[in-house]
């Protein structure tokens, strides 16, 4: 007998072959999986913290799959690969290249312009990004550490706060968290940008 995966809402569903990517074949629970992705991420937080990240460096295809691949790598095998399927969110897989270099270099043109406050750059690109879904799992908290990344690496503010939440739990937080984004869908980024600081 498997895991038996059990997804919060606006969690995005692992197709079968990326359920196979799964690395630590003794994980028989979700509370279990849930256990050892949080340790793999709060690894990668460790490395971001002591990485030295320079901003030209960040914002690149190669850092974002690799910020991935560190949170996820001792778990799923995929981890840090653009995913090769079609999901219940995000664009159409083969286009995920183009639109996150398009995202990539949009948020360098806002950066080099000031056309928005840093804490409305680090949300655009964040729900721009979670909009893409570049992976085939773990797409919201990847694209909430990029931009705290963004906000202490390239502006040299503090990160956000996400409600001292990682959002896993089906819980009342997490249901603010998927309204603010589906108001940035919307073009109402306000919401996300209250929903962070708090």
């Amino acid at each position: 007998m498997g895991l038996e995966f059990q997804y919060a809402e606006g969690q995005t569903p692992l197709n079968p072959e990326e359920k196979e990517g799964l690395k630590i074949k003794s994980i028989t629970t979700q509370g279990e999986l849930d256990e050892f992705e949080q340790l793999n991420i709060e690894n990668a937080i460790e490395w971001t913290i002591h990485a030295n990240l320079k901003p030209e460096r960040i914002l690149t295809e190669r850092f974002v799959k690799n910020l991935h691949k560190r949170m996820y790598g001792d778990v799923w095998k995929w981890a840090g690969e653009f995913r090769k399927t079609e999901k219940n969110i995000g664009i159409t897989w083969p286009k995920i290249g183009l639109e996150l270099k398009t995202l990539l270099d949009d948020t360098k043109y806002w950066i080099e312009n000031n056309s928005y406050p840093p804490e409305e750059i680090a949300l655009r690109f964040k729900h721009r990004l979670v909009s893409i879904h570049c992976f085939p799992n773990g797409n919201g908290r990847h694209s909430r550490i990029m931009a705290d990344i963004i906000m202490e690496s390239v502006f040299g503010k503090e990160i956000f706060s996400w409600h001292q939440s990682n959002m896993v739990k089906a819980d009342s937080i997490r249901k603010k968290y998927i309204k603010a984004l589906q108001k940035a869908d919307n073009g109402d980024i306000k919401p996300l940008i209250d929903f962070a600081k708090n």
